[in-house]
């Protein structure tokens, strides 16, 4: 009786394991961060296409804040330009009123010309990539 109930017992563990194995996913992997910018979990050998367009918009958010940095520019809540498919507006951290005013936002992509954003904050982090 006990060499059945250890028998079973184990398997039970197994099957336990396997299944955590599956629900737990990958341990590398892309994943978002509360910003919504893909980041390396552990080590994946493929970059999906998805992750390599963000970085490149990313990059290019960054050049044109740079750009405009270097001519002086006053920031505040307003838009950058565009890069491939994203919008990059300049918002306050915490978000005011003046980010949600239509004229300060891009309007590439509240005319749908573009299907993502980057919001940059006054000194030129990341805030929000969506």
């Amino acid at each position: 009786m006990k060499k059945h109930f250890l028998i079973y017992l184990l398997i039970l563990i197994l099957v336990l394991g396997i299944v955590l194995f599956f629900i737990r996913g990958s341990e590398d992997d892309w994943i978002k961060d509360s910003r919504g910018v893909w980041i390396k979990h552990g080590n994946p050998s493929l970059t999906p296409e998805k992750v390599l367009e963000q970085q490149e918009a990313i990059n290019c958010a960054l050049d044109l804040y740079g750009e405009q940095k270097r001519e002086n520019i006053s920031f505040s809540s307003q838009c950058l330009g565009t890069c491939d498919n994203y919008a990059v507006d300049i918002v306050h951290v915490p978000r005011t009123e003046e980010d949600n005013l239509i004229e300060n936002q891009c309007s590439d992509f509240a005319n749908g010309e573009v299907s993502h954003f980057i919001e940059l904050d006054k000194e030129g982090r990341v805030v929000r990539v969506v």
